[in-house]
C-alpha cells in the first residue's frame, strides 16, 4: 500500500491517518483488509481486469468513483506508480445508525441525531462534528456520495470530538429518515422559509437536518422533515455558515430539552 500521506496527530486516544491508495493492487487489497474507502479516482477508459474488480468493490460499498484524466492523476500522485488508479481512505472508522440509537438507549435519553445533506467543506463538517458531541447529540450522519467524508482535516477541526461522536455514512438519506421515523424520531431541517425556531417543539427523539454549504437541504430530504426552521436574523445578509447553523440550532435543542 502507497501512503501519500499520513498526517499523525493525537487527540485522546485515537490516531489521525489520512491515506491515499496509489496503484490498482493496493486498492484492491485495500478493500479486502475492509479499509473505509471515500473516494477513487480512475484514469477515464480504463477498462481492463484489475480495475473493473476494482469498480465491483467501489459499486459493492457504495464508494464514489471519479473518472479523470491522466494528467489529474499524475497531480494527486506523489509516488508516481498509480497505474491509473488513486483512492482516499477515510481517517477514522464509521459507525452504523443503530449504534448511535443504542448509545441513547443506554445513556436513557431521546436520541438526537444530526444529518447533513451533502455538506462539501471538511472544515464545516469537522465543526459541527464538534458541536454535535458538546450539545450531547449520540451521532452525525452523512451520505456517501456528493459529500466530504472524514479526512484528517474533519478530525483536526472537530478538536478531538471525533473520538467520541459517532458519525455513519449512508447510501439514501431521505430513506434514512423514513426509517428513523419508524422508530419514534421525527426531524425539522433549517431552511430561511420556516417557521422561527422558538415557535416549534424541539423536545423528543429529534433528527436535525443541515443542508449544503450552497443550496441549503434539498428538495427530496426536506419533504421527508416534519418541521421547518428557520433562525432569527436582524443583519444585512440572509444566511449563515452552515456549521454555525447548525450550532445555533443544536442549542436551541439542548435548551428546550433542559426546561
Amino acid at each position: 500500500m502507497n501512503k501519500q500521506t499520513q498526517n499523525v496527530k493525537e487527540q485522546g486516544k485515537e490516531y489521525i491517518r489520512e491515506f491515499t491508495i496509489e496503484g490498482r493492487n493496493a486498492v484492491i487489497e485495500a478493500y479486502r483488509a475492509g479499509k473505509p474507502i471515500d473516494k477513487i479516482f480512475i484514469l477515464d477508459g480504463c477498462q481492463d481486469g484489475p480495475v473493473m474488480t476494482i469498480k465491483r468493490e467501489a459499486k459493492k460499498h457504495d464508494t464514489l468513483i471519479k473518472y479523470v484524466t491522466r494528467e489529474r492523476l499524475d497531480q494527486l500522485s506523489e509516488t508516481g506508480k498509480h497505474q491509473g488508479v488513486i483512492a482516499f481512505a477515510a481517517a477514522y472508522e464509521y459507525a452504523e445508525v443503530e449504534d448511535m440509537l443504542a448509545a441513547a438507549k443506554e445513556k436513557g435519553e431521546p436520541p438526537f441525531l444530526i444529518l447533513l445533506d451533502n455538506i462539501e467543506d471538511p472544515h464545516n463538517l469537522g465543526a459541527i462534528i464538534r458541536t454535535a458531541n458538546l450539545a450531547g447529540a449520540h451521532g452525525v450522519i452523512i451520505p456517501k456520495n456528493r459529500a466530504v467524508g472524514l479526512t484528517a482535516t474533519v478530525a483536526r477541526t472537530s478538536a478531538g470530538a471525533l473520538n467520541f461522536t459517532p458519525v455513519a455514512r449512508v447510501t439514501n438519506l431521505a430513506k434514512t429518515i423514513e426509517e428513523l421515523k419508524k422508530q419514534g424520531l421525527w426531524f425539522v431541517c433549517a431552511d430561511m422559509g420556516g417557521t422561527t425556531m422558538y415557535q416549534l417543539n424541539l423536545k423528543g427523539p429529534i433528527g436535525l437536518v443541515i443542508g449544503n454549504e450552497g443550496e441549503g437541504v434539498g428538495r427530496l430530504v426536506k419533504e421527508k422533515c416534519d418541521y421547518i426552521a428557520s433562525i432569527p436574523m436582524k443583519g444585512d445578509i440572509d444566511s449563515l455558515n452552515a456549521s454555525v447553523a447548525a450550532g445555533v440550532l443544536a442549542y436551541e435543542i439542548v435548551r428546550q430539552r433542559a426546561e
